[in-house]
């Protein structure tokens, strides 16, 4: 089947009209060029505005594939690694760019909104994907969580840890991603089903979210990199000072690379664990990621590749909120997270060491997600005799925030086993 593609003035008028690509495209001077198969669409940008003509040709980011490659990114609803551009040249999915780095982050946000416009866009009344029923709620609702602070001394240094928690029963500890903080559980707080039978307590890692420097430490003169004997005390302490027994913890991405970390090493102190986008090892060389904490690159950069993280098919709000949180961090602390991530965080020769007699081991991965894929989490359940795996179909690399609806049709079954 032939690719039909609009003309470049066609596609200049749909990214001037549209509010989301104003906003992502402000000061660009340069612009994008994508090579597909024999045909060429330019799109110049000079001062935030589309340009008859580009006057900076040297600045042009430009992105070729073959024309089958682009007829799957430029589907209506993409298939798996073809949602995003960065998602399918991390698998190898058959596109190539090349530009300057730097402007490449700038406007990556940019350079994704005017590819999804290049895709045949749903009816006005089909612009997003369902949010929860009762979501929106009427004015005085207050919301089932309580938030406050505990202090626990980590590495010698007194933390003023924020979490929120909410509901009876067993205690279930919820770590957020990399980059990010407790909002993320935001959902599974309103769900009565879970909340009936389980204390839910979510906390932000230190300089994450509410959770501030320790006072007693110089930390904006020193580097930031997440030590994993330092994030594997977090929950530990936490749990220890709440007087929990036996939580449930349940983290995703570096959470859930945590969460089989704890497995590990400490199954006596939790009945089970749930690794969301768990993995014995995610490959990756931190130096390459430099643009994500670089003083010409803010936040959105971050965003829009959470963004490109997340199934085409969850709710837009929700994936919106999801990168929103990304984009109000504190700039290192995405980076910085990634130590343990990639860097220092390898079950590969230990795992097959984890006994499922003492602590119940669950893993769930997003069929989207292209950093922890689901390849990734079934060799890691392959590794753990005893555990379980299951392959989220239609979320990515945030379900709980992305989609928490489908998320929960995969996460009831487990807490039912361990209730």
């Amino acid at each position: 089947m032939t690719l039909t593609l609009p003309s470049e003035s066609q596609w200049a008028a749909a990214c001037s009209a549209d509010g989301e690509f104003q906003q992502a495209s402000r000061h660009w001077s340069g612009g994008l060029r994508l090579i597909i198969g024999d045909h060429c669409l330019t799109l110049p940008m000079a001062q935030g505005k589309v340009a008859s003509d580009c006057s900076e040709p040297a600045s042009m980011v430009e992105y070729t594939g073959a024309e089958s490659v682009w007829r799957e990114v430029l589907s209506e609803v993409p298939t798996r690694f073809h949602n995003d551009l960065t998602a399918n040249i991390s698998v190898g999915g058959g596109l190539a760019w090349q530009g300057d780095r730097i402007q490449h982050a700038q406007y990556y946000a940019a350079i994704m909104r005017a590819v999804e416009l290049l895709r045949p866009q749903p009816a006005p009344d089909q612009t997003n994907y369902p949010i929860r029923a009762g979501d929106v709620r009427e004015p005085g609702h207050i919301d089932m969580p309580v938030g406050r602070y505990v202090h626990l001394n980590l590495a010698g240094h007194d933390h003023r840890l924020y979490f929120e928690e909410a509901g009876q029963g067993i205690p279930l500890l919820l770590q957020h991603t990399a980059g990010c903080h407790g909002s993320q559980w935001r959902h599974l707080f309103e769900m009565p089903e879970i909340t009936s039978r389980f204390r839910l307590i979510a906390y932000d890692l230190p300089c994450h979210g509410k959770s501030l420097p320790p006072v007693e430490k110089d930390w904006w003169a020193q580097g930031y990199a997440l030590q994993g004997e330092f994030l594997r005390s977090i929950p530990r302490a936490l749990s220890q000072v709440l007087n929990l027994d036996r939580p449930v913890f349940m983290g995703c991405s570096v959470g859930g690379l945590l969460a089989l970390d704890l497995a590990h090493r400490h199954a006596d102190e939790f009945r089970a664990v749930i690794s969301v986008e768990g993995a014995l090892k995610v490959e990756g060389d931190i130096k390459h990621y430099g643009e994500l904490y670089h003083p010409q690159v803010n936040n959105e950069y971050k965003a829009r590749l959470m963004d490109g993280l997340m199934s085409p098919t969850s709710p837009k709000a929700y994936r919106k909120e999801t990168s929103y949180v990304y984009a109000s961090g504190w700039p290192p602390v995405f980076l910085g997270d990634l130590h343990y991530y990639m860097s220092e965080y390898d079950l590969r020769d230990s795992a097959a060491q984890i006994d499922t007699n003492k602590i119940g081991v669950h893993i769930l991965s997003g069929e989207y997600d292209y950093s922890g894929r689901s390849e990734f989490g079934q060799a890691a359940h392959e590794a753990i005799a005893g555990s379980t795996w299951s392959e989220m179909q239609g979320v990515g690399h945030f379900p709980m925030s992305e989609n928490p609806e489908a998320f929960v049709r995969y996460l009831q079954p487990i807490l039912d086993q361990l209730s």
